[in-house]
């Protein structure tokens, strides 16, 4: 996994973490936070290696599917956008501007 993959699911994690069990929740934070290795993870927790692995692969698929179906991290990224856009305009554009935001917002 490179370094753009590691942001995206700490960005999912952070989002949707807390729909995971207690479980993935500690593995998947030593893994990706803690920045801790699989043995490392399974010795602390008492587990193999495979189980760790195997439990931040189905983590992953689940925050990729809640990312899939409720889309919260790329409408946040949507809004940033807009609002960025907002800080180019004119006074005299503003309001038209912002009556465009709300009616993306609203569909």
């Amino acid at each position: 996994m490179d370094i753009v993959d590691n942001l995206r699911i700490n960005k999912l994690f952070d989002i949707y973490g807390k729909l995971l069990t207690i479980k993935q929740q500690e593995i998947m934070s030593a893994y990706f936070y803690d920045n801790l290795t699989l043995s490392e993870i399974g010795d602390n927790l008492s587990i193999s290696r495979q189980a760790v692995k195997d439990s931040i692969s189905v983590g992953v698929k689940q925050l990729e599917n809640f990312e899939k179906n409720l889309h919260i991290a790329e409408d946040n990224l949507n809004i940033v956008d807009m609002l960025e856009k907002l800080k180019t305009c004119s006074q005299s554009n503003l309001i038209q501007e912002i009556d465009q935001i709300i009616n993306k917002i609203r569909r």
